[in-house]
């Protein structure tokens, strides 16, 4: 990684956080520890600063060329996001809104984690550019759209090779506010008169991302009822955000196919960890990433919920979890488990979990559709491992006392939720109210998750010797269709004999060609 401060003994950190806090992007003493080295107390020759260089400065304002300043936006994404700031004006009539795009946490130091924008500024917007606003102005029996993106740097400014946060030199080749209005179809305009545009808003209602606030919105206050408002039209997907979750869902299941294609390489020594690095290769190169931390779990880590350390071995009969999901590179994610059997042949005990598992989200998924309350498939889920319980042995009440309020004992090998919205967030919508998610109804166009399972801890004495230690979770994602529902994930099959089938074709031959968009 290339050190920002090397050259010119910091100077561009500290231009870059003069010119970051001039703007009112972060806090002064936030950007002034942002250096990878200290600053000298006096002037050191051996390394002078090159933005007082003036022989430096004249060179290095001419003979740039142009580069392709294309910004990185989805087919479709300009006309599905005008279409969700519809949506949202007609919730908001005559008041101003402020959604803010984020900035990546840092690290450590100068050093940050990759940028992702807020799902809610990425859904009205399309827009990846850090540090970005949108303002829907509230104007006549609607509402203007202005998007706000920092200016960037480019040859002839200063900022070009001192600026490490918009510098071309530094970032690469940076959209200007018009690539930026053209690629989006919206207007655009410098952040920095984001300050003087709002000054005589009044009724003014923001989500504010992250620790950061831009200092024209420091006496906003970040608004429940627009986060509350945006997580529930979210709710309801369109078109456009159906295609990407498809591609995000298919480009998972060739990711599913090239770790089978890897359990070799595993139980030879790489272990969990290199199913783990397979998978994020994959999403990385078929989608923009993995859209939650991917979770494998051979043998007793498999019970263990969010088993994401992944730095255990892989051996031949166990039962291995995976929980992986791609993430489109319009951010929207899948997120799909299964279990397979290390050997490619279950024993027969976890045979029989998996067996009590697959009923249970069969029955689940049964009780997805449109009008049906959003808890049906919990219950029916429940119901089904309650009894499969009670038939092992293991529950110390009847199947009616675990299943009541009063009771839940089934839930000791099932402590987790197992259905969820899904979209652009895995745990898509959750600032929505409790009467609009779980205490509502299933709508079509809903995307879902089901996924029942079963966790047997090796240390879990309740549990008879030849379960400790499997765990088992089967996870679709559903949509709810305005005559039932469509698994979006069916390529992977979930019954036990078709789990070991689709295991040899793909041990045998991985292939892993499934892209997301």
């Amino acid at each position: 990684m290339s050190d920002e401060t090397t050259t010119d003994e910091t100077a561009a950190a500290e231009t870059t956080a003069a010119q970051t806090v001039a703007a009112g992007q972060v806090p002064a003493e936030a950007s002034a520890t942002a250096s990878s080295m200290p600053a000298p107390a006096t002037k050191d020759p051996r390394l002078p600063r090159l933005t007082q260089v003036a022989a430096f400065r004249d060179f290095m304002a001419t003979g740039w060329g142009t580069p392709d300043r294309t910004p990185p936006t989805v087919d479709g994404v300009a006309a599905a996001s005008a279409q969700h700031r519809e949506r949202l004006s007609g919730a908001f009539p005559g008041r101003t809104l402020v959604v803010a795009a984020g900035r990546a946490p840092v690290r450590s130091n100068d050093a940050y984690y990759e940028f992702r924008p807020d799902s809610n500024f990425y859904w009205l917007t399309g827009c990846t550019a850090e540090d970005a606003v949108v303002v829907l102005f509230a104007r006549g029996s609607g509402h203007d759209a202005v998007l706000y993106v920092p200016a960037p740097a480019y040859p002839g400014e200063t900022g070009f090779f001192a600026d490490a946060a918009h510098g071309e030199l530094w970032v690469g080749s940076a959209p200007g506010f018009g690539d930026w209005a053209e690629a989006l179809q919206v207007t655009v305009r410098d952040l920095a008169s984001l300050d003087s545009d709002l000054a005589g808003e009044r009724d003014v209602l923001a989500t504010l991302a992250g620790s950061h606030v831009h200092e024209a919105l420091t006496g906003v206050a970040t608004s429940a009822a627009l986060w509350q408002t945006l997580s529930e039209l979210r709710m309801i997907k369109d078109d456009w955000e159906l295609g990407q979750l498809r591609h995000a869902i298919d480009a998972t299941v060739g990711g599913f196919e090239a770790v089978i294609g890897q359990f070799d390489h595993a139980i030879a020594g790489g272990g969990e960890r290199w199913l783990q690095g397979t998978f994020d290769r994959h999403a990385r190169t078929h989608g923009n990433g993995v859209g939650y931390s991917t979770i494998v779990g051979s043998g007793a880590h498999a019970p263990t919920l969010h088993w994401v350390r992944c730095d255990g071995d892989v051996n031949e009969g166990e039962a291995i979890l995976l929980d992986m999901g791609v993430e489109a590179r319009s951010f929207y994610t899948a997120d799909v488990t299964r279990t397979f059997p290390v050997s490619g042949t279950w024993s027969t005990e976890q045979r029989a979990v998996h067996d009590l598992v697959e009923r249970s989200h069969r029955a689940g998924l049964a009780a997805v559709g449109p009008g049906r309350a959003w808890t049906d498939f919990h219950t029916a889920a429940m119901e089904v491992i309650a009894q499969g319980l009670d038939d092992w042995g293991l529950l110390p009440v009847s199947v009616d006392e675990a299943l009541s309020a009063e009771g839940q004992q089934h839930r000791r090998y099932l402590v987790c939720g197992i259905g969820h919205h899904l979209g652009l967030d895995v745990h898509d919508c959750a600032k929505s109210s409790y009467e609009a998610y779980q205490g509502s109804t299933m709508q079509a166009g809903m995307v879902l998750t089901v996924e029942p399972g079963l966790y047997f801890h090796s240390f879990d004495e309740t549990v008879p010797p030849e379960l400790r230690g499997i765990g088992v979770r089967l996870e679709d994602d559903i949509l709810v269709t305005p005559s039932g529902s469509d698994v979006l994930s069916e390529a992977l099959p979930i019954d036990a004999s078709g789990i070991e089938e689709w295991m040899r074709r793909h041990r045998a031959a991985p292939t892993g060609s499934r892209t997301a968009g």
